[in-house]
């Protein structure tokens, strides 16, 4: 199992022990997690994980692998850019995403569109839509979001 954790690389102060909870938790769970390899909840996440002792993925955009965090187990370079966000959803079972610019929205909408949940911790307030609202899911927690992205993962 994959859970995909998706955010800004600049997030407000109080994102990052949200991010680092996620990362602990999801490693706990079991599964590893999957992100951008970068800096901010990217980073925060792989370091929760890591402490954890979970295994992390991190689907670089540049051509190097030396771009990847320090708390990256397997970088995947990709030299796509932005682009690389569809493979990081494509990748996850389920996707958490906290905070977040116009990159984790694109993230949002790849998963979206591929029928996946997306639990969302503090991340962008969509419009109130019937079909969003079995999709895209408000969580008060880093439990709970994972809790949730556990369970969504296990059904697929």
């Amino acid at each position: 199992m994959i859970i995909g954790v998706v955010g800004g690389q600049t997030p407000p102060p109080e994102a990052i022990p949200l991010a680092e909870r996620v990362g602990e938790l999801v490693a706990r769970s079991g599964a590893a997690l999957v992100c951008g390899g970068l800096g901010g909840v990217m980073e925060a996440a792989c370091r929760g994980a890591k402490r954890a002792g979970g295994t992390t993925v991190g689907i670089l955009p540049g051509g190097s692998a030396s771009e990847a965090n320090p708390h990256v187990d397997i970088p995947i370079v990709t030299a796509m850019g932005t682009a690389r966000n569809a493979i990081v959803v494509r990748t996850s079972d389920a996707v958490i995403a906290i905070d977040g610019s116009f990159g984790t929205l694109t993230e949002i909408a790849y998963a979206l569109d591929l029928g996946k949940k997306v639990f969302a911790l503090r991340s962008w307030n969509l419009p109130d839509d019937p079909v969003l609202r079995e999709q895209y899911v408000h969580v008060a927690s880093p439990e709970e979001a994972v809790r949730l992205a556990v369970e969504d993962a296990r059904r697929r």
